[in-house]
């Protein structure tokens, strides 16, 4: 029996706001969580997965529940936040021999994990045009020689993408905590390529979901292996161009042009004359309004866009309400690349066009503008007329 661990129980706090109610790895694209994505590229391949869990684990548990296409899913849970070796330690009881271990927030394919499977001891790898900031693997001779953990200089083209097939013997040597104070499983790793001949396989995909605006470059990846389909109901006079996702339920009313790759959730309803464009993800239970143009976004769960509102480059939690008018802007005349703040410090997204990333339950007054790159928390409140030029903490009142 094959078994993968996938690493669940982080804080995320690089992706809030989107993680003020939610773990990381439950956070939804296309209708599925993270680590259902996941499942689903490994659907065959593994007959368990123990996903080890800690903050909010309650919300995985529920998303995901003990079964996922034939996968029995069971759960280890880390007790303190000390670090992604701890972590991984957290699920030995339920391990025997061989298993893959999987970061629960970075995204993989199928062709990938079945690369990975084929030889134990394997690490998977990518080649990236800037390693800087990565830990880096360096190769020789078809082997695994070292991990550099973000090198000063760069060492190897090649990064570490945080998927291991290893064995129980990975544990066998005990760790100390790091600079950081948490236990690192790249540390595991390094004793583990001291001792075993590694193999490495370099992925063709891998997307690392670290900060809010990578859910938006994720969708690339994820529309790729869905197959367009209409379970929907569709007015007359709608015009749908390209791969467009329509779950059952969802009703899409006459006027409204969707320009796929677009995913439509179950029982959304879309329109009068509203325009979807490419790169979309609405999820379940969402209403957009009449003249609504949303582009390149991902809408949550029973949150409601009304009437006059755009949406372009940006990511919203689940049961927003946005008042009508709202306008959620994604490009800076003055400024080429966007840049936020991130746990204090500004950051450069490496985007031109970003919008803004909304937290579960955040309400905003009629005609607000949300400025490009602003972060809201979840529960806020916006009061009407309101331009948001700054990120608001987590339940502001903003005026």
């Amino acid at each position: 029996m094959t078994k993968v661990v996938i690493l669940a129980a982080g804080w995320g706090t690089r992706m809030r706001p989107l993680t003020h109610t939610r773990p990381k790895p439950a956070l939804r694209v296309a209708g599925k969580t993270l680590i259902e994505h996941n499942l689903s590229q490994l659907t065959g391949l593994v007959d368990e997965a123990i996903l080890v869990v800690g903050y909010k684990s309650e919300v995985i548990k529920e998303e995901i529940g003990d079964k996922f296409k034939g996968i029995k899913i069971k759960y280890a849970k880390q007790e303190e936040p000390i670090g992604t070796g701890d972590a991984a330690r957290a699920a030995l009881p339920f391990l025997e021999d061989d298993f893959l271990i999987l970061n629960g927030d970075d995204l993989y394919k199928r062709r990938d994990l079945e690369e990975c499977l084929k030889e134990n001891p394997t690490i998977m790898v990518k080649e990236v045009d800037n390693p800087s900031g990565f830990g880096q693997i360096v190769c020789e001779n078809g082997e695994v020689q070292d991990l550099v953990e973000k090198p000063a200089e760069n060492v190897s083209n090649l990064v570490n993408i945080g998927a291991y097939y290893v064995n129980r013997s990975f544990f066998d040597r005990d760790i100390e905590k790091s600079e950081r104070g948490e236990y690192e499983i790249t540390d595991y790793i390094k004793n583990y390529i001291k001792e075993h001949k590694v193999n490495f396989h370099v992925a063709e995909s891998w997307d690392p979901v670290s900060y809010p605006w990578n859910l938006l470059e994720s969708t690339n990846h994820i529309f790729d292996d869905m197959e367009e389909e209409n379970k929907g109901e569709i007015e007359e006079n709608v015009c749908i161009k390209g791969k467009v996702i329509i779950e059952r339920g969802a009703k899409i009313k006459s006027g409204t042009t969707i320009e796929g790759p677009a995913y439509i959730g179950e029982n959304s309803e879309i329109g009068p004359n509203a325009y979807i464009r490419p790169w979309t993800s609405i999820d379940e239970d969402v209403k957009i309004g009449q003249g609504v143009e949303v582009k390149n976004s991902i809408v949550g769960r029973r949150t409601q866009v009304p009437h006059l509102t755009y949406l372009g480059d940006s990511v919203l939690g689940e049961d927003c309400n946005l008042g009508a008018g709202t306008i959620a802007a994604n490009f800076k005349f003055d400024e080429s690349i966007i840049k936020t703040e991130v746990k204090g410090e500004i950051m450069n997204t490496g985007r031109n066009k970003l919008g803004a990333i909304l937290g579960d339950e955040v309400k905003t007054g009629i005609n607000v503008s949300l400025m490009p790159g602003v972060m809201i928390g979840a529960k806020s409140i916006i009061y009407p007329h309101s331009i948001v030029r700054k990120n608001v903490e987590k339940k502001t009142t903003y005026k």
